[in-house]
């Protein structure tokens, strides 16, 4: 079974914050690394955050120190923390493993505007 179900998109403001999760099935979270990407309409989509089995956190320059990405092994569930949000920020966010191995699922998505 392969299940991806992202969540907690929204309006926010530019500084503020939000919080996406993603419900991931065992059989996919259990032995991966997962990320967090970001899709913009005309441009590819691209890994913005991962974690690994072990914890260990990666982020791409433009979201670091903003953004926190993490993992919990007892809902088989990714976080994405995204604090300081701005403008170019807006975008659909998907989680997935890293590489990306499955298909995507419907995403989430994230607007910043004032």
């Amino acid at each position: 079974q392969v299940e991806l179900v992202e969540s907690g998109g929204g309006l926010v403001q530019p500084g503020g914050s939000l919080r996406l999760s993603c419900q991931v099935s065992e059989n996919i979270f259990r032995g991966h690394t997962m990320g967090w990407y970001q899709h913009t309409p005309g441009k590819q989509r691209h890994l913005v955050a991962s974690v690994t089995l072990s914890g260990r956190t990666t982020y791409v320059d433009s979201v670091k120190g903003r953004f926190t990405i993490s993992r919990d092994d007892a809902e088989n569930t990714v976080y994405l923390l995204m604090d300081k949000l701005k403008p170019e920020d807006t975008a659909a966010y998907y989680c997935n493993t890293d590489p990306q191995y499955y298909p995507w699922g419907q995403g989430t998505q994230v607007t910043v505007s004032s």
